[in-house]
């Protein structure tokens, strides 16, 4: 191939700039894999990839998309062969080695999961990051005793986003029966319910921060927010609960005393999708392509690479519902 589109992000004249361009082989990092990308998905933190001060790029210029989803064209690995489709999401793509958001890429073998059976290269980034993020959240509270013969109540903040659309939507799936949705506007109370949700609250009504100690109304929180939120969910949660944590959209900063924790023994669960091992990733994607697979009733919407900054704008403005996947 002598050419293929690509977004590029740049820096000019201390300003960040970002567009769909023709480049060559010659602008991907280095990697034993060469895929042509079929699908990737727009995440919160390729909008910030393509701000300033972002703080996900800081080597110009790079081509974002933290994940994809592909056929190997070429591979001097001999795990994975011409023909084979994969997955990649994390590691330091969209990052620091050029990413997703292009025809091809080229990635390091160990950072590539083999597409488990029972998911397609499109089902698969209409999980994406988000999904994936999604699982780890849930397994981890599952880990810390949420479990569905106790019923637990279950708050979702962030619940019409990305990671919370999906988390909403597998708990609903394999049972959970009191679920609570965290919404900001009145728009997203249908789309809420239509995920799964059993119940519908608004950030406002969920109180300030001006208790160390609340009543005790969530026995577990998948939290995608964080900041103020994050805050005041804290010492709400009932005795034993656990809250994971895997965004900061709300901010970064947590307010808190030491209360929810000694006195009620809450655990708060911090959720990495970006370095988790290779060995452990199949496990995750083989549970997400089977009985955790909404992938066909999953809000999304399918764009190409030229619509990518209209998709941008929409998520950096707060305007985003569901999932974007970009079609190559």
């Amino acid at each position: 191939m002598d050419q293929f589109k690509a977004i590029i992000v740049k820096e000019e004249q201390d300003q960040v700039i970002y567009g769909l361009e023709n480049v060559n082989l010659d602008s991907l990092s280095d990697g034993e894999v060469l895929i042509k990308v079929s699908y990737s998905s727009i995440n919160y933190k390729d909008m910030l990839a393509v701000q300033k001060n972002g703080g996900v790029i800081r080597n110009y210029p790079l081509i974002p998309g933290i994940d994809l989803s592909g056929t190997i064209v070429h591979s001097t690995d001999n795990r994975y062969t011409e023909g084979q489709k994969v997955i990649v999401t994390g590691f330091a793509m969209g990052m620091s080695h050029t990413g997703g958001f292009a025809e091809y890429a080229r990635v390091p073998a160990d950072w590539i999961v083999p597409l488990p059976d029972n998911l397609s290269l499109k089902d698969a980034m209409i999980f994406g990051t988000a999904g994936f993020t999604a699982a780890l959240s849930i397994m981890a509270l599952e880990e810390k005793g949420m479990d569905l013969n106790k019923d637990p109540r279950i708050l979702v903040t962030g619940s019409t986003g990305g990671v919370g659309s999906i988390a909403v939507q597998i708990l609903s799936k394999i049972g959970y029966k009191n679920i609570a949705a965290l919404v900001r506007k009145e728009n997203q109370i249908d789309v809420a319910k239509s995920l799964g949700a059993t119940d519908v609250i608004f950030a406002d009504e969920l109180g300030e921060l001006n208790k160390p100690l609340n009543k005790q109304k969530f026995d577990f929180v998948l939290d995608t927010v964080g900041g103020e939120i994050a805050s005041v969910v804290i010492p709400q949660i009932s005795y034993g609960g656990s809250m994971s944590m895997c965004g900061n959209a709300g901010g970064i900063k947590l307010t808190s005393t030491v209360l929810p924790f000694i006195l009620r023994g809450i655990n708060l669960l911090g959720i990495d999708s970006v370095n988790v091992p290779i060995k452990d990733r199949g496990y995750i994607w083989d549970k997400i392509a089977n009985e955790w697979n909404i992938a066909q009733t999953t809000l999304i919407s399918e764009i190409s690479l030229e619509e990518v900054p209209h998709t941008i704008e929409a998520i950096k403005n707060g305007q985003h519902l569901g999932r974007t996947i970009i079609k190559n």
